[in-house]
């Protein structure tokens, strides 16, 4: 982007310069696909951060942002907290690995169990596709039964990614678009097979198509969209009736919904869940937890690693679990994101821009509603763009994951940003077009069609 075009924008030259040396030493650029710079407004918005505190973070050019995306979704009290920092650091300086057992790991056990509804046993881990992996390794292993029904996105695993050897298309509207399944075993075609949220028809469908077969049911209770009445309820009776177990993926739903997670706050207890990203406010730890029979089953299989009882980060969910329990972070947030949510909808209400706040307060998304989908994803890449000008880090389409460190004045910075933001959309949707508005490169799928 030429200085003409740059007008206005913070510099990220220095961003834009290591990324080019990132694609040359890392697949892709990154480690994680929501991190990829074409997932937001390439050119403008920031890429490599240098530090972060509280609900900011500085990129290597310089320049401050308030983050509305906190690590994705994985900062639920903001960064750096001094409590969970401080519980890890000191059983840093006692040893972070042993040879042996360490206490800590019984101690958070117990608080998980305390808090979780369908807890009875856990198994730790360090992410959130391998906690998925595992927690379908065990349903199969209890069951004995091989096909797996999901709804909604699980990582990256075999067994997910194998939906798409069936139709290239499958995971669309679960993941994103045009997946490849390069890799991926060709005998596990038909093994996963998803379903339709708030559409009980499309799971009784596909339960009775496979009869007999099916180890489990994973789903997301909730993200974008919420369950519709009974609908939850419709697919534990479901799923057991079909004698497979369910499980709630709450990686991106626990700790944040209600202290129990979606299970608790929707009233449907699972026969497992997995819980993740703010289990640890941003250090890598992850929970399977369950029925005490369908855990115990997993003695009998061969489930383990060198790190998922590493005691430093196991210390550091200790004191974030406690700290969201003792301190009312979950109605802080829900405070915050409620206000968030009514100025948002009074904005593009009064300067008549058709969008809709999807999810829950605690974690909320911008969606454009017209009919020209392309036309939508240059929008998203537009507002993303503005947002920057005023200092505001979000991704494509505007999510928006609030956490405890995000107070009345970041708030208010944050609705300043999306009302001079939003008049900028106007003008692109008055006009048909985004020329003249968008100066940022329009984010690019991640996969092209023609890989598949």
């Amino acid at each position: 982007m030429d200085k003409e075009k740059n007008r206005g924008f913070p510099s990220v030259k220095k961003s834009l310069n290591l990324f080019k040396k990132a694609e040359e030493l890392l697949p892709g650029g990154a480690q994680l696909l929501s991190r990829c710079p074409v997932r937001y407004a390439y050119g403008v918005s920031p890429i490599f951060a240098e530090r972060a505190k509280g609900a900011r973070f500085w990129d290597i050019d310089g320049n401050e942002y308030i983050d509305m995306t906190m690590g994705i979704n994985s900062a639920i009290l903001g960064y750096c907290d001094p409590d969970v920092d401080r519980a890890m650091m000191e059983q840093i300086e006692k040893s972070t690995i042993f040879s042996i057992l360490h206490p800590i790991e019984v101690e958070l056990a117990e608080e998980l169990v305390q808090v979780i509804p369908c807890a009875q046993m856990v198994r730790f881990g360090k992410s959130g596709g391998e906690a998925d992996a595992v927690a379908v390794r065990i349903a199969r292993g209890f069951t004995g039964r091989d096909k797996v029904v999901f709804c909604g996105y699980h990582g990256w695993h075999d067994w997910y990614i194998a939906a798409n050897l069936e139709s290239p298309d499958i995971l669309n509207r679960h993941l994103v678009p045009n997946v490849p399944t390069t890799g991926v075993p060709k005998c596990l075609r038909g093994t996963a097979i998803p379903f339709e949220y708030n559409d009980l028809s499309s799971l009784k469908e596909v339960l009775e198509r496979n009869q007999g077969e099916v180890a489990c049911v994973i789903m997301e209770a909730s993200r974008t969209y919420l369950p519709q009445k009974g609908f939850l309820g419709g697919v534990k009776e479901l799923t057991h009736k079909h004698g497979a177990l369910l499980i709630f993926d709450e990686v991106n739903t626990g700790f944040r919904l209600a202290l129990g997670g979606a299970q608790e706050f929707f009233g449907v207890t699972p026969d497992m869940a997995l819980f993740g990203k703010d289990i640890a406010n941003g250090y890598p730890l992850t929970a399977v937890v369950g029925r005490r029979d369908v855990m115990e089953a997993s003695r009998e299989m061969f489930i383990s690693s060198t790190f998922w009882d590493d005691n430093a980060t196991l210390a550091a969910g200790l004191a974030c679990i406690k700290k969201i329990r003792t301190q009312n972070v979950i109605r802080h947030i829900w405070k915050m994101g409620e206000r968030y949510v009514m100025e948002m909808r009074r904005l593009a209400y009064r300067m008549g821009v058709n969008a809709e706040i999807h999810g829950l307060p605690c974690m909320t998304s911008v969606v454009f509603e017209y009919e020209d989908r392309s036309f939508v994803n240059q929008l998203n890449t537009l507002y993303c763009q503005e947002l920057v000008r005023g200092g505001i880090f979000a991704g494509a389409p505007g999510y928006f994951i609030v956490s405890f460190a995000h107070q009345e004045e970041e708030i208010d910075k944050i609705l300043v940003a999306s009302e001079q933001a939003l008049m900028v959309v106007k003008k692109a949707v008055d006009q048909g077009s985004v020329d003249g508005y968008l100066q940022a490169e329009q984010s690019k799928p991640l996969f092209d069609k023609r890989m598949v």
